[in-house]
């Protein structure tokens, strides 16, 4: 019997035109008086965090006056999406449509328009959201890379926490041994340099997936691949896609190396979105950051920073050398 993952595939782009949200920690321009003072600056947010039955890591967010709900982070969705039975509940009569692309395949989908999302104490305005079945996505919405621009997000697997903000306030790259530099292609954030069982490949961080999923090109340039079985990958749009099983010996991203990493490997449309789709590439899920003390994914600096113990081995992964 073919083992089954729902919630496993959580990469979503958006072929649409849809404004870009203002992130603002501070009402929108037009909702302030002319002598306003200058706005405060706040700290980084800390924030709970709660987990989905994929492991998958949910936050407490505002609709305007209404919520909280419990949302995804989702490092690999473009947009941040609304379930239909919240934008139901909250009045949001469809705006428009777009056309998503999932792990499993492209879909139509309605468009809402949200006047404001609120994130801890930072607010997020004039965002246009893609309506997903909220029984597919497992939570009431996705916080996607439309509001997660600029800062720096903090998982930290340890405390069970998140934490958003600038880097410097949250501590810049004290207590990271491993720091890799990324390219930014359509909001994502791409580590180019990556070697994988000695091919060169490029990895998206992707938090709302909990499989690490390869390309076709990535498999058939594993020569000494071991292919263990198939699954049934699910994606948040509700589709489903065959993805077959493998096991790298040897994943290093800079200074840091990961042994044993489990992959799916499946022809999943958003590689080729990306321009990944003719060269070897992985999507880097849960299944293996949750081996990490803390990653923080910094978009403004454009650098993904890991964080394992001085001198400790954990499940999965290999001492990186020290410099």
């Amino acid at each position: 019997m073919r083992p089954r993952l729902p919630g496993a595939a959580g990469l979503l782009l958006v072929l649409a035109t849809i404004a870009p949200a203002r992130s603002q920690a501070q009402p929108p321009p037009e909702k302030m008086p002319a002598d306003s003072p200058p706005a405060e600056i706040l700290p980084p947010e800390t924030i709970s965090l709660g987990r989905d039955g994929s492991h998958r890591m949910t936050v407490p967010v505002r609709i305007g006056p209404a919520g909280p709900y419990d949302f995804l982070v989702d490092t690999g969705a473009e947009r941040t999406v609304l379930a239909r039975d919240i934008a139901i509940r909250l009045g949001l009569g469809a705006s428009g449509t777009a056309r998503m692309i999932g792990v499993a395949g492209e879909q139509d989908v309605d468009l809402v328009h949200v006047e404001e999302i609120g994130l801890g104490s930072r607010s997020f305005y004039g965002l246009s959201a893609p309506l997903l079945e909220g029984a597919n996505i497992g939570a009431d919405g996705i916080v996607g890379l439309d509001s997660l621009q600029g800062q720096r997000v903090l998982l930290d697997f340890d405390r069970n926490r998140m934490a958003i903000g600038d880097a410097g306030d949250l501590g810049g790259s004290r207590g990271f041994e491993i720091v890799v530099t990324a390219r930014r292609k359509s909001g994502q954030l791409i580590m180019t340099d990556a070697v994988l069982d000695g091919v060169r490949t490029a990895v998206v961080i992707d938090t709302g997936s909990d499989a690490s999923i390869g390309n076709r090109a990535l498999q058939q340039a594993l020569s000494r691949r071991h292919k263990l079985d198939q699954a049934q990958l699910f994606s948040v749009t509700g589709q489903s896609i065959m993805a077959d099983i493998g096991l790298a010996r040897r994943l290093e991203l800079g200074r840091l190396v990961m042994t044993n990493t489990t992959i799916m490997f499946a022809d999943a449309p958003p590689f080729d979105r990306l321009g990944l789709a003719r060269k070897p590439a992985l999507l880097l899920g849960m299944n293996q950051l949750r081996l990490f003390h803390r990653v923080a994914i910094d978009f403004a600096a454009r650098r993904i920073l890991f964080d394992m113990p001085e001198g400790t081995l954990l499940p999965g992964l290999g001492q990186a050398p020290r410099s």
